[in-house]
C-alpha cells in the first residue's frame, strides 16, 4: 500500500488485519505521557480507525521516544500485541537504527555490552548490577566533527543507544539529557531505520525501511 499521511506528520507504511506499521516522525509521542493525549501516534491511529467505523483501539508492541522518528509497530488488538511480545526475540529478525553522533570513532565496528539502570534523575546509565544491554554499531560516515553510525540492538533497554553511546562518550547529537553538546539538525540525531519481523499470525518475514533524514548526512559535509 502506499504511504497514508495523518495528522502531525504520521504516515502509515503497512496496515493488516492485525498491524498497523507506522513512519513516526521526530517531536511526536509514542503514546500518552500526562496531559498530552490527543498529539500521540496512540491516539492518531485510534482515530484514523473510528473514522472507518471500527470500534477498536491500537496497542504499541514496541515504543520510540518522543524525539526519535522511524519505524514503529502497533497491534490491532490486546491479543496480538500479546503475542508479539511474547515472543518478541524470536520473531524480530532486524531492527536497526542510524544515529549522528559528536567525535570520531576510529573502529569500524563495535559492540557496546554494558548494563543499564536508572539513576536519581530517571536517566538511564551504565551500572554494573543494571540490566544486561547489548548495542552493535558500524561506522556508514564521518566528518565535520561527527560520525554517523548504524546501530543494531541486541536488548531493547529504554534509552539504550542514548545512555550507551554517552558512555563511550560520543553522545548521540542533539541529546543535551545524554551528554550532547551540540544540535546540527535542529532534533535528536537518532532515527529508526528498519525493522524486519515474523508477522504472528500468518508467519509472513515483514520487512520495513525507513531512511534516514538527509539532515543526518549533510551535517557531515
Amino acid at each position: 500500500m502506499p504511504p497514508q499521511r495523518l495528522p502531525h506528520g504520521l504516515r502509515i507504511i503497512h496496515e493488516d488485519r492485525d498491524l498497523i506499521v507506522v513512519d513516526k516522525p521526530s517531536g511526536l509521542l509514542s503514546v500518552a505521557a500526562g496531559a498530552e493525549r490527543d498529539r500521540t501516534a496512540y491516539w492518531i491511529l485510534c482515530e484514523y480507525l473510528r473514522k472507518r467505523g471500527e470500534k477498536r483501539r491500537v496497542a504499541a508492541v514496541h515504543r520510540l521516544d518522543r524525539d526519535t522518528s522511524g519505524v514503529m509497530i502497533f497491534a490491532k488488538s490486546e491479543e496480538m500485541k500479546r503475542s508479539l511480545m511474547s515472543d518478541w526475540n524470536d520473531s524480530v529478525i532486524e531492527r536497526k537504527y542510524v544515529a549522528l553522533v559528536e567525535g570520531n570513532i576510529p573502529e569500524p565496528v563495535g559492540t557496546v555490552d554494558a548494563p543499564l539502570g536508572e539513576d536519581a534523575r530517571g536517566r538511564m546509565v551504565v551500572v554494573r548490577e543494571g540490566m544486561s544491554a547489548r548495542t552493535t554499531w558500524r561506522v556508514i560516515g564521518e566528518g565535520n566533527g561527527f560520525t554517523l553510525l548504524e546501530l543494531e540492538l541486541e536488548t531493547g533497554r529504554r534509552n539504550q543507544i542514548r545512555a550507551h553511546m554517552e558512555w563511550l562518550g560520543r553522545p548521540v547529537a542533539g541529546d543535551p539529557k545524554y551528554g550532547s553538546r551540540t544540535d546540527p539538525v535542529g532534533r535528536l540525531a537518532l532515527h529508526a531505520e528498519r525493522i524486519a519481523f515474523r508477522h504472528p499470525r500468518t508467519g509472513a518475514i515483514l520487512d520495513f525501511h525507513v531512511p534516514a533524514p538527509p539532515e543526518f548526512y549533510k551535517a557531515l559535509r
